[in-house]
């Protein structure tokens, strides 16, 4: 066979794919356990933040292991999962909501006239995070996820212990545009969150993300939130799924037990 033969160029090129997808091969094993850590930290990271938690002076796993208890919540009865039963995806420290979502026996199939925020399966059993100060609860944060424009987005909201007013809103993960919809990773617009009500006077769910800006001089300005600009169909998107997860589909039920039982601040 010569050198310039069409059967040596090819043999050699099916070479080179092999030693290289040898390599990538190689280094996405090797690589796994250091991204899913860093994956793990910068949960930790946006669960402290919209705990208000964040300290540069200390490690995030330490402040995370001093001042946040999780448990998990069984979405249908409102009530805690029994502590046996927190195994395995149900783990909350390896708690991860896409998997649990998927899972046959553990996620579910949303009504399509229910899915306000197209996401298609939830999980039936979710993870809620409290935040520790001087022993009681300041702040309990839910995880929140739907589609924006491009994307699913993953959150977390916080609620004080009032089970009322929101003290701090991000998003973890996302798709959107830079410039328009990434706004939602803009500091000024998630300021914007911090001391509107969910729920009025009668426990009726009303927060809303609005087309625009609030004026503030009405009275249901306490309920709202300015739109992103330039951004309406991620705009829809957080409105969407922040009223489907503090909605009757996600965590009603479990915020309703805990006014029930009168919550002093106390997790049980």
């Amino acid at each position: 066979m010569s050198n310039d033969s069409i059967g040596k160029t090819i043999l050699v090129a099916l070479a080179v794919c092999v030693i290289w997808s040898l390599l990538v091969s190689t280094a996405a094993i090797t690589l796994k356990p250091i991204q899913d850590q860093n994956k793990k930290i910068e949960k930790m990271k946006n669960i402290i933040a919209v705990g208000g938690l964040m300290d540069v002076d200390k490690d995030i796993e330490d402040i995370y292991k001093g001042h946040i208890d999780s448990r998990i919540v069984d979405l249908e009865t409102g009530k805690y999962l029994p502590k046996d039963k927190q195994v395995g995806l149900l783990n909350p420290e390896v708690y991860n909501i896409k998997k649990v979502a998927k899972d046959p026996e553990l996620g579910k199939l949303i009504p399509r006239n229910k899915d306000r925020a197209r996401i298609r399966r939830m999980p039936k059993f979710v993870p809620v995070y409290f935040v520790k100060k001087d022993e009681k609860v300041s702040r309990i944060i839910f995880p929140v996820y739907g589609s924006g424009l491009w994307s699913t987005m993953y959150g977390f909201i916080a609620l004080d212990r009032d089970l009322n007013t929101i003290k701090g809103f991000t998003f973890y993960e996302h798709g959107e545009t830079p410039g328009l919809g990434g706004e939602v990773d803009n500091p000024q617009w998630k300021a914007l969150w911090k001391g509107k009500l969910a729920f009025d006077e009668n426990n009726r769910l009303r927060i809303e993300v609005i087309k625009g800006k609030v004026d503030i001089l009405k009275l249901e300005s306490k309920y709202q939130v300015d739109g992103l600009s330039g951004s309406t169909l991620t705009t829809n998107g957080v409105n969407n799924l922040v009223r489907f997860w503090l909605g009757e589909d996600g965590f009603a039920m479990f915020i309703q037990e805990l006014r029930r039982g009168g919550f002093d601040g106390k997790v049980q």
